[in-house]
């Protein structure tokens, strides 16, 4: 069995790691009268029906028993307030300079004292979708917030008869069950904005004073990403895709990039089906790192509604969705008004069955792992040939701001900013990210690219090029030349975009960008405990000192 939620009562006590103040302070709220377990879909879709927020449309939710929903299910919306984004700023993680256990520990407990009173419910799920890697999670939430609670269970794994069987014959780990309690009605007096607290080394969370369903999600992948690297594991906030030839190896490819980059856009494509294709996940996996194999930690998948008007085949696979809007079609029903409409960062739990070619482990070991950025000074498409280096660029990915975050103060959303490995919900330091995939590219002969899916220059890189370029890598028909003279970097030759090496503005440009990266890489040691390798530093100086010398065509 993966992770404990019972003991041996000589195994009770402090002296087990497993135990901690916070995790004690949570799980004791699970047991308490006001709590109400909700055992399958079924029983959470009846709750989330009756919510008095809730909108039931007139769609049908495709393969509804399937999904363990009644046969007449139809897909449920429920909207929050003015926040309908992730609040990064909220997060308080146990172990990270100025944040208190003490503090915290009290914080939590006036929290849970102020709504003893109220009803909450309860559920349990799976994250990881095979025996390698699969761990139990408990989500306690106020009665009211059973849309949340339905899309909880629809996002991971409800333990189903044949789930609780792959549990049991899981690889056992020294760890407890993850523990979820949020209570979006309960502002901390000092957090106005909301306040999670995480304790990541004993698997617990507390979300306080925040309605939307990402950050219960991101929760939770939050504690099981941390699970997995404690126990050989890569933690990836990307997605992953399979080539499989007959006469060749296998292509894997992993892509990293935050929410709006367009990996979802690139783990799924079919590529004209020219290929046996098979897609692991869009946002969530782990990568072993003794044997190169990948598993999924969700079935479904948590999309934006954007790019899915009503006419798209794609809303076939909703379950759920947050913020947006409703109106009546021709014939009366209850649809959708999506692309943003309403407000930013519209949501669905989109099922599995939206991917025909879906797998929840990729036995394939991977072979390249593709950085996406939205840095204007890159052209589409760039090699990076040497395992120091591509994982500066991972440590250092940059990109813009996006819908998914909820933003406080007066941040220019435009502005290029970091974000290593894609990954904003790490809860363990971030050298230890950098050596894993450092690993990877080293000691598994990982290919590495640079792929930026916004500008160049001032011109936009449609997805048909970026598309184009996979098939050209998958197919060896790749053509590369030196990247501006600099080691170790080739980029894609393209003829819509060409690059102008040889200008000194142009290379002014990168070197600044260069810059911003080794920037970030000085504030990270100068701010945080944890140290990131000399190396990372030595070898962006080397860069820009490469680009102060003229280069000729």
């Amino acid at each position: 069995m993966s992770t404990k939620n019972s003991y041996q009562l000589a195994d009770i006590g402090r002296h087990n790691p497993i135990f901690s103040q916070i995790r004690s302070t949570v799980e004791t709220a699970f047991y308490g009268n006001n709590m109400h377990h909700v055992d399958d879909i079924a029983a959470a879709y009846h709750r989330a029906t009756k919510d008095p927020g809730t909108v039931i449309t007139d769609l049908p939710i495709y393969r509804a028993t399937d999904l363990g929903l009644p046969a007449d299910a139809k897909m449920l919306i429920a909207n929050t307030g003015k926040v309908v984004g992730r609040t990064a700023q909220a997060r308080r993680i146990l172990g990270n300079p100025g944040v208190s256990e003490a503090d915290m520990a009290g914080r939590l407990r006036q929290a849970l004292f102020a709504s003893a009173h109220k009803d909450f419910i309860t559920t349990d799920v799976l994250v990881g979708l095979d025996e390698d890697f699969i761990v139990r999670a408990h989500l306690a939430i106020p009665d009211g917030f059973a849309n949340n609670l339905l899309s909880y269970m629809l996002n991971f794994q409800p333990i189903t008869a044949a789930y609780q069987e792959m549990f049991d014959r899981s690889v056992a780990y020294p760890e407890g069950d993850i523990y979820i309690y949020a209570d979006p009605t309960y502002h901390d007096p000092d957090y106005p904005d909301g306040l999670a607290i995480f304790d990541p080394q004993h698997n617990t969370a507390a979300i306080l004073g925040m309605p939307y369903f990402g950050e219960l999600k991101k929760s939770t992948l939050t504690l099981a990403w941390s699970i997995a690297h404690r126990h050989g594991f890569v933690a990836c906030h990307g997605g992953l895709k399979a080539f499989h030839f007959k006469d060749k190896q296998d292509q894997v490819f992993a892509m990293f990039g935050l929410s709006g980059s367009g990996k979802s856009t690139l783990t799924h494509a079919k590529h004209g089906y020219k290929y046996d294709i098979t897609v692991l996940h869009d946002d969530a996996f782990v990568i072993n790192r003794k044997d190169g194999s990948s598993v999924a930690l969700e079935p479904s998948y948590f999309d934006k509604t954007n790019d899915y008007p009503m006419t798209s085949d794609e809303t076939k696979y909703f379950m759920t969705i947050q913020n947006v809007g409703v109106t009546l079609d021709d014939q009366g029903r209850k649809v959708l008004v999506t692309e943003d409409l309403r407000n930013g960062n519209g949501r669905t739990i989109k099922s599995r069955y939206a991917s025909t070619n879906r797998v929840d482990k990729e036995a394939a070991p991977i072979n390249a792992i593709f950085w996406i950025m939205k840095d204007d000074s890159l052209p589409p498409v760039i090699k990076v040939d040497d395992p120091v280096l591509a994982a500066t660029f991972g440590a250092t990915l940059a990109t813009k701001r996006s819908s998914a975050e909820n933003i406080i103060g007066n941040v220019d959303r435009n502005a290029l900013v970091i974000e290593p490995f894609a990954n904003p919900f790490r809860v363990y330091p971030l050298s230890e990210d950098y050596h894993d995939f450092k690993a990877l590219f080293e000691e598994r002969h990982l290919d590495c690219y640079l792929l930026n899916t916004g500008f160049f220059g001032d011109k936009k890189i449609p997805k048909e090029i970026t598309l184009g370029a996979l098939e050209a890598i998958v197919n060896d028909t790749t053509e590369w030349e030196s990247f501006a003279g600099l080691e170790h970097m080739q980029n894609l030759k393209l003829a819509d975009f060409p690059v102008d090496y040889a200008n000194a503005d142009y290379r002014n440009l990168v070197a600044t960008r260069l810059g911003i990266r080794a920037n970030f890489i000085d504030q990270y040691q100068h701010n945080n405990h944890d140290q990131l390798p000399h190396e990372i530093t030595d070898i962006l100086v080397h860069l820009q000192d490469q680009l102060k010398q003229p280069i000729t065509k």
